[in-house]
């Protein structure tokens, strides 16, 4: 059905542009509201009214004349209706909704699909320091970035996934102290232990594993301990490879991979920052005041100007941000997403005036953020607050081995990522309607449960007859089928993987309620064939739109 629309507008499109040089342009089509209006609808008669002096009504009634003597409305469009003001709502043939059977059935995997742009972005997202295991926060995080980066590539980018973290600075060197004063004994409670350390049980084990002069190794990084307590340096490097070597089993859990690990203390090491700061000032964007350097951000649209260095010489943590961000830049990577927690909101126009400042054709709006809330899991009908591995909170793997990795999946993905969520562990687990992943999951089984029995080869139903299809539950599910492709185009350029758990809903509805009034595997043969051939496309927009969320399309349930 692809091509039937693309006909279908070219022909809207030539239509419009002989009542008015380049109103060509504003042919496009919108889905009706509600299904008794028709297939497709366009609002171009009431957009065209006032340039062409003339009533609107009138114009989508002249409109439909024109339309369907063309030659593609005329083979794919059973009618068109005019309401209101000026709305024309088209009606297909049932031969234009069978198309999309073929389509999907030809492109495989690849429907819904758009070929490569030759441009390349970089999606920025868990980035979580090395000072404790994922936390159900830092899940979401990296659900939405998983599923952005999967939409993108859909829609032609080169995606480039990188993990940011601080490998130095105060967190570290609180976990460095806390896992010394662990190995020296010490333990939370006691009188000397200090109110800003990290109490969880996972730095006890950080330092028997130290003191047992293990290695660890991480997708980024190899170390032994050397056992010695009075070396804090060592201490903290292997308290950061042990950390980064838990956070790849709880990502490698979640089935979620990164291109690159890029350090915080790269960017002094390589002189990053100071060539970033060195840029600021030369740009005349920077001043002195009460002994530090401050950024003139507010001519970039932050509320007030933002000190960069301070009285002690050290740089305030947006300067690295802003320096990681041109390295982000000189890169090639046209477009940057960050997926970021919503308490960095704070961050956004400071960066940005940071990268406007230092005058390298930057674009004002670059980079791109997603930012997320976090998320509240319910177990029992009770809030869950404490975890066995942290005694604080619920960790990455805790929802995994509770529920599923599909499951934690496509829930932390159901909700826009700035509202709020409470993850229900019981209703991950629970095999019924309720639960969206499976109610998602069953009907693909379902389908291949009726491929199976039919045991033919599904290559061979690209070639059927689907003229029979033509009962409204057949009809509706085709209509559903087709609408797959702009969904993605939409979900991607607006960063909402929600988009796709709805529309997977939506789509498995459809699927059940076609398999409920009627039976596939009829006697008939071209019956037969026709139906295999639309479940055996539905299940492969459902694997299609699966994939995309990282979730897993089994063939049995």
């Amino acid at each position: 059905m692809l091509f039937v629309k693309k006909e279908l507008l070219s022909a809207l499109s030539a239509v419009l542009e002989k009542l008015l040089p380049g109103a060509g342009a504003k042919a496009q089509f919108e889905s009706p509201k509600m299904a008794a209006h028709g297939d497709l609808a366009t609002t171009v008669a009431m957009q065209l009214a006032k340039p062409l002096k003339t009533n609107p009504r009138q114009l989508a009634e002249n409109l439909r004349n024109d339309l369907m003597e063309t030659e593609a409305f005329s083979a794919w469009v059973d009618g068109i209706d005019i309401a209101g003001p000026g709305f024309i709502n088209i009606r297909l043939k049932s031969t234009a909704k069978q198309q999309v059977v073929r389509e999907v059935l030809a492109a495989g995997a690849g429907f819904g699909h758009q070929p490569p742009t030759g441009q390349r972005m970089l999606v920025e997202f868990v980035s979580a320091n090395p000072t404790g295991p994922l936390h159900v926060g830092h899940g979401r995080q990296a659900a939405l970035g998983d599923a952005i980066c999967n939409l993108s590539a859909s829609q032609g980018w080169d995606v480039y996934r990188e993990f940011y973290y601080n490998d130095a600075g105060v967190q570290i060197a609180t976990l460095a102290n806390s896992t010394q004063l662990r190995a020296k004994g010490l333990k939370p409670g006691d009188p000397s232990w200090p109110a800003a350390a990290y109490n969880g049980d996972y730095i006890a084990d950080i330092a028997a594993d130290f003191l047992a002069r293990k290695t660890v190794r991480s997708d980024d990084r190899e170390m032994t301990a050397n056992g010695d307590i009075e070396d804090l340096d060592a201490i903290r490097q292997f308290a950061v490879a042990y950390l980064r070597h838990e956070q790849d089993l709880d990502l490698k859990a979640f089935a979620v991979r990164f291109d690159n690990y890029y350090l915080e203390s790269s960017l002094y090491t390589d002189g990053r920052v100071d060539a970033t700061v060195r840029k600021l000032r030369e740009s005349g964007k920077t001043y002195e005041q009460d002994g530090a350097l401050w950024l003139r951000s507010t001519e970039y649209g932050d509320d007030k100007d933002r000190v960069m260095r301070k009285g002690d010489g050290s740089y305030t943590y947006f300067v690295p941000d802003v320096a990681y961000h041109i390295a982000k830049w000189e890169r090639g990577f046209t477009r940057v997403v960050n997926i970021q927690g919503t308490d960095h909101h704070g961050t956004i126009a400071r960066v940005r005036a940071g990268l406007q400042a230092a005058n390298l054709g930057i674009p004002a709006g670059y980079p791109d953020y997603v930012l997320h809330t976090m998320v509240r899991v319910m177990r029992g009908g009770v809030e869950v607050k404490i975890s066995k591995r942290t005694g604080s909170y619920v960790t990455l793997r805790d929802l995994i081995e509770w529920t599923s990795k599909d499951a934690v999946r496509f829930f932390l993905l159901s909700r826009k990522p700035d509202t709020e969520y409470v993850f229900d562990v019981d209703l991950a687990v629970t095999q019924n309607n309720e639960n969206p992943v499976y109610y998602v999951q069953y009907a693909h089984a379902r389908i291949c449960s009726v491929l199976a029995i039919w045991g033919g080869d599904v290559h061979t139903l690209e070639r059927v007859a689907l003229d029979v299809l033509q009962s409204q539950p057949a009809l509706n599910l085709m209509l559903e089928l087709a609408k797959f492709p702009a969904m993605l185009t939409e979900a991607a350029k607006d960063f909402a993987p929600h988009d796709v758990t709805f529309y997977l809903r939506d789509l498995a509805a459809c699927y059940h309620s076609y398999y409920d009034a009627e039976r596939i595997l009829v006697d008939d043969e071209p019956v037969r064939l026709a139906r295999l051939a639309l479940v055996a496309a539905t299940a492969q927009v459902l694997r299609n739109g699966l994939a995309v969320l990282g979730v897993s399309a089994p063939q049995k349930m």
